[in-house]
């Protein structure tokens, strides 16, 4: 896998370090000990105008770019009413200013999504509508999807939940955003080699 594996994580509220922010870093957090360059959208960089609305602020191209040059994304969320924010789904509505590159979206990307909320039926409602978002930009959702009970979550000083399911299942998610990018970057060397063979012995009929 290149050295240069970049995850991008997109969530969290309006209030800095709320659950549902430290649930996203410590997710990055695995991700930077597999070896992964990460880089975190929260709070006041999800703070943009409503998608359409006006033209593209700094804090919505760095988040564009961002996206555009990643490998996979964590995308995190509290359940609100039984889906995701209005604040992640606006954020996820910028994706669209992607429509027209060669890898448009969320192409060839995992994604892994993660929910807070204090009751499981609205983790649950919200963890489809993100994956139903995912799947609308042409992302690949994590088969595992991490959904966490927010009563009575804490995280220690090193990032980590202290509730070892809950860090179990970050970890999980984050374990297979870097697989399904480490699967998708061997299959492409693997073409180019098969290629280059093909145009080798092609060259040596001629």
């Amino acid at each position: 896998m290149k050295a240069s594996t970049r995850i991008v994580g997109i969530g969290g509220t309006a209030r800095q370090d709320s659950t549902t922010e430290k649930a996203l870093r410590a997710a990055l957090d695995a991700a930077q000990r597999l070896g992964a360059q990460t880089e975190l959208f929260s709070a006041d960089e999800l703070d943009l105008p409503m998608y359409g609305s006006a033209a593209l602020t700094p804090k919505a191209t760095a988040l564009i770019d961002a996206i555009r040059s990643s490998d996979g994304i964590l995308i995190a969320s509290p359940s609100y009413h039984g889906s995701i924010s209005g604040q992640v789904k606006n954020a996820l509505d910028y994706v669209e200013e992607l429509s027209r590159d060669a890898r448009p979206y969320f192409e060839g990307r995992a994604v892994g999504c993660i929910v807070c909320a204090y009751g499981a039926q609205s983790i649950g409602t919200a963890i489809i509508a993100m994956r139903s978002v995912v799947h609308a930009l042409r992302g690949w959702p994590t088969p595992l999807a991490a959904g966490i009970s927010a009563v009575g979550l804490s995280f220690g000083a090193d990032g980590r939940c202290s509730e070892p399911s809950v860090q179990q299942q970050l970890e999980a998610v984050v374990a297979q955003v870097w697989d399904f990018n480490q699967m998708r970057s061997h299959m492409a060397h693997m073409t180019h080699v098969a290629h280059v063979a093909h145009m080798a012995r092609s060259g040596e009929a001629a």
